[in-house]
């Protein structure tokens, strides 16, 4: 039998592994989904993704699976709610900008017909192929992380330095950062 290699990052638990094989770099266009990713990366700031996907499943649960206008809808109540939830990250300011973030994304929405449609926008729907080598550093931020990062803060958005906006772009496949050795590579770029 055959070993799949992947990307090394992924390799500490069968739950990365399984986010790596099904979900990492996959080109996303629903808008709630893309939402949830903006969220959940803003929350991985300062902590481990392995932290994040553990409580994943509590996130969308506490954030009401990321509906996007009940989020934005969200008032003090509920915020002090979310704060007291001991299965998400309780950063007062995370949540906040998750709150103010979905408000955004509505304008977004009216502007450019979807939050799809504006992500998108800024690679003209083409999926950015990075050639990485084994053992070589993936960026935490580029070109395209910058831009959209400093057009978002324009926007209003919150927590969406070009780190954040670099790891957004990965998750939702915008960018192809698998190593080239990784069998997720070929699958995703077509080679």
């Amino acid at each position: 039998m055959t070993t799949k290699i992947r990307c090394q990052w992924c390799l500490s638990s069968d739950r990365m592994v399984d986010y790596h094989d099904t979900y990492w770099g996959v080109p996303l266009h629903d808008d709630r989904e893309l939402f949830a990713k903006l969220i959940l990366d803003i929350n991985q700031a300062g902590l481990s993704w392995s932290t994040i996907l553990n409580k994943q499943e509590n996130f969308y649960k506490a954030f009401d699976d990321f509906e996007i206008r009940k989020v934005a809808a969200y008032d003090e109540l509920k915020e002090q709610e979310l704060l007291q939830n001991s299965g998400i990250i309780r950063n007062k300011l995370k949540v906040k900008a998750a709150i103010n973030n979905a408000q955004r994304v509505l304008e977004v929405q009216k502007e450019f017909g979807s939050f799809d449609a504006y992500i998108w926008s800024f690679t003209k729907g083409i999926v950015q192929q990075h050639h990485i080598e084994d053992g070589e550093v993936t960026p935490a931020t580029n070109e395209l992380s910058d831009r959209m990062s400093k057009d978002m803060k324009k926007r209003g958005f919150k927590f969406t330095g070009s780190t954040v906006i670099y790891a957004f772009l990965q998750a939702v496949g915008v960018i192809n950062d698998h190593v080239k050795t990784c069998f997720r590579y070929a699958e995703l770029s077509g080679k």
